[in-house]
This record gives C-alpha cells, sequence and structure tokens, in this order.
C-alpha cells in the first residue's frame, strides 16, 4: 500500500512540473503573439493595396508588357514553398500546414507529382524534417530563415523564386501557409505567387483598370514587380509567425487545463488509497488488541 501511495505521489509531482511548464509556455507565446500580431496588422492593408495594385497592372497590359512574371505558361515544373514553424508544440499548426501542402500537390499538380517535377522550399524546420523524407525535391537553403525574421532574408527566398520562375526552372510558384485571425483561430492556405495572378470581375472576365505610367509602361512595371513580389512573401510570414504563436498558447493553455483534470483524479485517487491504508492499519492495531485480550 506503501508502494501505491509513493507511486501517485510521484505521478503528481510529476503533473505539477509539467503544468508549470506549459503555463511558462503560454505565457512566453502570448508575449510574442502581441508583436507578431501588430506586425502582421499593421503590414496587411499594405500588402493587400500592393497585391491588388500589381493584379491591376497585370491586367491591364497585354503581352510581353506584363512582364515575364505575369506570362501564363504549360505547367510542367512547380515549385511549392511551405511556411511552417521551427519548433512543435503548437498543436496541429505543422500537421495542417503539411496536409495542406501535399493536398495541393496531390489535388492540383497529380502528373506533375507523378513525374517527380514537383520542388519544395520549405520555410521552418519542420516542414523540412517531414519533406526531406517523401518523394518531393527538397531545397534546404531556406529552412533557418525564421531564427529571425526579417524583410531582407525573407526578400532573399522571394527573388530566388522570381530568378527561377524567369529562367523557365518552374512554371508555377505557389505558397502555403497559415493566415492569422485570431489567437485560436487560423486559415490555412495556398495561394499563387507566380505567375502573377489578373484580376477577374463575377463573369470570370479579367478585368481593365486605368492606370497612367509614368515614366515609361514597361521601366515601372520590371521596377514594381519584384518589390510588390517581396512583400507578399514577407506578409505570409508574418502571417504564419503569428499562426504558430497563436496555435502554441492555445495548446499550452489546453495541456494546463488537462493537467489540471489529471491532478484532481490523481488526488483523489492517492486520498482513496490513503483512507485504505489508514483503514487496515486500524484493522490490524483493533485484531491485535483482541487477540491480546483474549
Amino acid at each position: 500500500m506503501a508502494g501505491a501511495l509513493k507511486e501517485v505521489r510521484n505521478r503528481i509531482k510529476s503533473v505539477q512540473s509539467t503544468q508549470q511548464i506549459t503555463k511558462a509556455m503560454k505565457m512566453v507565446s502570448a508575449a510574442k503573439l502581441r508583436r507578431a500580431q501588430d506586425a502582421i496588422i499593421q503590414m496587411r492593408p499594405y500588402a493587400k493595396k500592393l497585391q491588388e495594385m500589381l493584379s491591376n497592372i497585370v491586367s491591364n497590359t497585354d503581352g510581353d508588357s506584363g512582364g515575364d512574371l505575369a506570362i501564363e505558361r504549360p505547367v510542367e515544373k512547380v515549385l511549392l514553398i511551405v511556411i511552417s514553424s521551427d519548433r512543435g508544440l503548437c498543436g496541429a499548426y505543422n500537421a495542417n500546414v503539411i496536409k495542406l501542402a501535399r493536398s495541393v500537390a496531390q489535388e492540383n499538380y497529380a502528373q506533375q507529382l507523378a513525374k517527380g517535377n514537383i520542388t519544395v522550399w520549405p520555410v521552418g524546420k519542420k516542414a523540412f524534417d517531414f519533406f526531406q523524407k517523401g518523394s518531393f525535391g527538397v531545397n534546404p537553403a531556406y529552412k533557418d530563415v525564421l531564427h529571425h525574421i526579417s524583410f531582407e532574408q525573407i526578400q532573399q527566398v522571394a527573388q530566388a523564386a522570381i530568378e527561377s520562375f524567369a529562367k523557365k526552372e518552374f512554371d508555377v510558384v505557389e505558397v502555403v501557409y497559415s493566415e492569422f485571425r485570431n489567437a485560436a483561430t487560423q486559415r490555412f492556405t495556398a495561394e499563387r505567387f507566380l505567375p502573377i495572378p489578373k484580376v477577374e470581375n463575377k463573369d470570370g472576365k479579367t478585368t481593365k483598370a486605368d492606370f497612367i505610367f509614368e515614366p515609361g509602361k514597361e521601366a515601372l512595371i520590371a521596377e514594381l514587380m519584384p518589390k510588390i513580389l517581396n512583400t507578399q512573401l514577407y506578409k505570409a510570414v508574418l502571417d504564419a509567425n503569428a499562426s504558430e504563436h497563436g496555435a502554441r498558447m492555445t495548446a499550452m493553455d489546453k495541456a494546463s487545463e488537462n493537467a489540471n483534470e489529471l491532478l484532481k483524479s490523481l488526488r483523489i485517487s492517492y486520498n482513496r488509497a490513503r483512507q485504505a491504508a489508514i483503514t487496515t492499519e486500524l484493522s490490524e492495531i483493533v485484531s491485535g488488541a483482541a487477540a491480546l485480550q483474549g
């Protein structure tokens, strides 16, 4: 009986230690989430307007004046930029990002997947760890850029994708990431990065925006397109970063609640075992006294 009590006490101490860790991680994630949330909220309207402007410019141009980055061509080779996290303990966040990336490859590019023409650029160690074991071609060059998120580092990834598309190493580039909604909600999405999508109206026809280009259309487009694409990828990374911290904060909160429930159950078990031990000892004392009197 004493052994059972000791085992339950050890389990209670273990759960309490784990609960302290989960509470501390929740507080750290909450602090990081506040900064990440401020960053994406400030960035989102700017990035959205730039994307609208870029799509309108592409829709307003025809032929080669739209630039090489807007030209649609038969899809033979596909690049997926998959943004995950470097660390775990964030619930199903990484699993959902990876699941969506696989779904995009299997459903949208089944022929290219069968030919082995899908390449993954993982941004984050969790995506790299998963895809390096699969049948996808993986470029590990950008798996560590989330260590210190900066526009300059993300720009390197965007510029590499732009150059690869321009050289026709890839015919389409998509970004798979988690769009931040709030601390408890993320929307996992895949967005076309290249070629630059055109704006379509409700009838599915390309809209025409009346832009006046100054100094010149070709020069302006050549200068604007890469810079706006850099911003779009940076916005996706900020979204993913905020989503990660929100998912981790929520996961640690749930873990703390589960630890509380487990502690209640263990304390009940401990009290029952202790009562049983006391009852047994009393019975032995009474039996011994009765024997002496007899």
